[in-house]
């Protein structure tokens, strides 16, 4: 079974819309796009890199049709987005031109994806996409990138719907710059009990 990875950036109030600047995603009215660009420095490039090394893709439409866009003409800061497959789960497109596309219809197609064989999946941005993922439980690692911001608006990562499930941190690090670096891997059900007790 393959598993499906999220990397996501994302704010102090779980807002991820736009992080790579302020035309990237303006719907809603979104104003504040680019709120990731101050936080760069050495240990976040090293970080980056590894986790842009060549792989498949698993996007939502919206995310798609941004990439679809931009990356075909900078593969050089992404080496691979044009030749990994890509898997976008839309209910409105089934065809593209941007190499290697392929289009899913639903959560089960996902799942029938997930089951397959191949190498892990990654997903980046796609915050309905995500949404959906968590809801049907199809996510087993959270990579984050948690930076010390609140932007008050704009999409969220987590919203209504997502089930209740327990992961374990695997990996942390805080950049110089305070962006905090995490990543979880899905561990069965949430514990309840008294603290205290």
């Amino acid at each position: 079974m393959r598993k499906i990875i999220v990397f996501s950036m994302i704010t102090l109030d779980g807002v991820i819309q736009a992080p790579g600047g302020p035309q990237e995603d303006t719907s809603g009215g979104f104003k504040l796009g680019g709120w990731t660009s101050s936080y760069g420095d050495e240990v976040f490039g090293k970080i980056m890199a590894e986790e842009l090394k060549p792989a498949e893709y698993l996007l939502g439409r919206k995310t798609f049709d941004i990439f679809e866009s931009y990356w075909p003409k900078h593969a050089d800061f992404w080496p691979g987005i044009n030749d990994g497959a890509k898997y976008v789960l839309s209910q409105t497109r089934d065809k593209s031109d941007w190499k290697n596309t392929n289009f899913l219809k639903s959560p089960a197609d996902i799942e029938k994806l997930k089951n397959s064989d191949g190498g892990d999946i990654h997903v980046w941005g796609s915050s309905k996409l995500v949404q959906v993922l968590l809801k049907h439980d199809l996510v087993d690692e959270l990579r984050l990138k948690i930076y010390p911001v609140l932007l008050g608006e704009g999409k969220k990562l987590f919203e209504s719907g997502v089930i209740p499930a327990a992961f374990t941190l695997t990996d942390s690090q805080v950049t110089p710059k305070g962006v905090i670096i995490t990543n979880y891997k899905r561990a069965g059900e949430v514990v309840t009990g008294d603290v205290g007790a």
